[in-house]
């Protein structure tokens, strides 16, 4: 249980009070006994000094027979209760046994006797209001009488001794009423004192439970708690200055809040938690920041597209999602990643919109679809899906002011709020993916031109520069074989000649198309040169591609080339050689191949030659 700072105080100096009472109650006491033991030793020690001399004047006198009634009349004294007098045993042995009430000794009084010391003591232990005392007598030579005068004694023999009970009751009630009365002053005084104190310390209490309050509200994001300035001391001060700085601090967070909502797009919830709203903004804009310079070093669209599956899982915490990207120029939808699996079949959407873009309404409108109210907003939504119970929200990636990617979040419709949640934020990190998914596609678009042909549209020179290695470190690691066919169409220069450049560009270009027609996807057709050709045969030996090669020649010889009213047939030649068969690397692979190709043209041209190596003895001769 938590106790207020005014409570413990209170306790405090309650406590401190109660002892400081305690004390003094028991300090009086003290003082007043030892202050009764001291009075009751110098009275009973005055009385006996004045039976001492009675008794001594009793025996000059010849009036000893009258001791006792002189006792009793000692014993009427105010503040004695006995006294009696004990003889020595050298006196009973001089004297006799003397009175009956001189030979009631105890054991004090023989202690007393044996040792001559006198003993003064309460009778019953440190609470008892009787005090006694018992004093020896001792016999002098020297004093105002002469003991050995009448007794037959040695000089500091114990006569006797004179015991007195005297009671101190009257001073331990005296004592007593003090102390009570000191009690309730120093009570009176620290109810005084505590009333003064709680008085006091109500303004810093109040004070500092407001301020309590205000920094619990605070710590949920709420600055708008004040506290009451009661009074214009140091108090009054910390309230002053408490008000100041959550006003500030009201006042910058709310300007924060709202620069950065607008730089997030997004409205934020005057209700909300104003700090942690604004800390995970900053927080996430932060990492938006990181995001954007991490893709802008990335190499491809495929990387950046990656990091993006990588944020909406690892930072939104989306497990079903879609990233598509959009062919505005064939009109076609290219999925990227289906639920963090990459070239994943397409699965929240139906297959239409892989061929007509059109179908998707993100691309259609350029705008984000809220499928969490109304999920056939878009008809594209899997109907299954739907079915499942689940709802969407599609946001469009711009791009040189159109959609070049779509994001497709999906969600259980019980948890669509969490759409509408992470929406702002993840649209900061499109719009900053946007313009480097767009220089990206730009630089692959240019990098890609420079590596094509622009008249054929076949690879060039260049690209066999690029991926010369590749292709080779592709067969090593596969263990397969690679055929390249270089391949020259035969008096391409008499066309040129005779008929001009158009006729004869227009005839490469039909020959591009007879050499895709006849080739897989995976082979590769490049321009080496002029009417020169080189076509790779992926996975591919020379015998297997001698088949692919003849074909090839044979699809030349018999197509008619047009160009315009002009009609033309042509025919090629071709050599080939494979690696590793031939050669252990690219170039030299290609060089035979040419050497093969050569050699096809000596002897005729129209025709396919394999290379050999008497191919090669017979060019080292010339």
């Amino acid at each position: 249980m938590k106790v207020k700072l005014q409570t413990k105080t209170l306790l405090a100096l309650a406590s401190v009070m109660s002892i400081l009472t305690i004390v003094i109650a028991v300090a009086s006491l003290a003082s007043f006994r030892d202050f009764s033991i001291r009075s009751a030793t110098d009275h009973t020690r005055t009385a006996a000094e004045m039976i001492r001399v009675s008794l001594t004047e009793a025996m000059l006198n010849n009036t000893i027979h009258t001791r006792d009634s002189y006792l009793d009349r000692i014993a009427q004294v105010q503040g004695l209760d006995e006294a009696r007098v004990i003889r020595g045993r050298l006196v009973d042995e001089q004297f006799g046994t003397g009175l009956a009430r001189e030979i009631q000794a105890d054991a004090i009084d023989l202690r007393v006797l044996q040792s001559g010391e006198p003993i003064y003591a309460l009778t019953d232990g440190i609470f008892s209001s009787e005090f006694r005392a018992t004093i020896p007598y001792i016999a002098e030579r020297e004093g105002d009488v002469n003991c050995l005068s009448c007794h037959a004694v040695p000089e500091g023999a114990v006569l006797g001794a004179v015991t007195l009970t005297a009671s101190i009751e009257q001073m331990r009630k005296a004592a007593v009423i003090t102390a009570l009365a000191m009690i309730i002053v120093v009570s009176i005084f620290a109810l005084v004192s505590i009333v003064f104190l709680r008085r006091m310390l109500n303004p810093l209490v109040t004070t500092a439970s407001e301020i309590e309050h205000a920094v619990k509200r605070a710590n949920v994001g709420d600055f708008s708690v004040r506290v009451e300035q009661r009074s214009n001391d140091e108090i009054g001060a910390i309230a002053r200055h408490f008000n100041s700085l959550s006003e500030s601090i009201t006042t910058k967070l709310s300007d924060i809040r709202e620069n950065v909502a607008h730089l997030v797009q997004s409205h934020p919830d005057d209700k909300g938690d104003l700090l942690s709203d604004t800390a995970n903004t900053v927080s996430g804009l932060v990492k938006v920041s990181q995001f954007k310079q991490a893709i802008e070093e990335d190499e491809t669209t495929e990387e950046v597209f990656q990091r993006l599956s990588e944020v909406i899982q690892d930072e939104f915490h989306f497990e079903t999602y879609s990233i598509y990207e959009v062919d505005q120029n064939q009109k076609a939808i290219k999925i990227i990643n289906v639920d963090g699996v990459a070239q994943a079949p397409i699965h929240w959407c139906k297959e239409d919109i892989m061929e007509k873009c059109g179908s998707c309404r993100a691309v259609r409108t350029g705008h984000h679809i809220d499928g969490t109210e109304n999920t056939l907003i878009c008809r594209a939504f899997s109907a299954e899906a739907r079915r499942d119970d689940k709802c969407y929200l599609c946001l469009p990636v711009i791009q040189s002011g159109g959609v070049g990617s779509v994001i497709q979040l999906v969600v259980e419709q019980s948890h669509s709020v969490r759409l509408h949640q992470a929406r702002p934020l993840l649209e900061s990190y499109l719009r900053e993916a946007a313009p480097v998914l767009q220089a990206k596609r730009l630089m692959a678009s240019l990098r890609e031109s420079t590596l094509n042909d622009a008249m054929t549209g076949l690879r060039n020179r260049r690209f066999l520069e690029e991926y010369a290695e590749t292709l080779v470190n592709q067969c090593k690691r596969r263990g397969s074989a690679m055929t390249l066919m270089m391949l020259d169409l035969d008096y391409f220069k008499k066309v040129n000649d005779t008929y001009g450049h158009d006729v004869g560009d227009s005839i490469l270009i039909d020959l591009a198309g007879i050499f895709l027609a006849n080739v897989r996807e995976s082979d590769l057709v490049v321009r080496y040169g002029g009417e020169e050709f080189l076509i790779i045969l992926l996975d591919t030996d020379s015998e297997s591609a001698l088949a692919v090669a003849e074909k090839i020649r044979k699809a030349v010889e018999d197509h008619q080339f047009k160009a315009g009213n002009i009609t033309l047939n042509k025919t090629i030649s071709v050599g080939l050689a494979d690696f590793p068969n031939d050669g252990q690397a690219f170039w030299q692979v290609l060089k035979f191949a040419d050497v093969s190709l050569y050699a096809a043209k000596e002897q005729g041209r129209n025709q396919v030659i394999r290379f050999s190596q008497d191919l090669w003895s017979s060019m080292e001769k010339y």
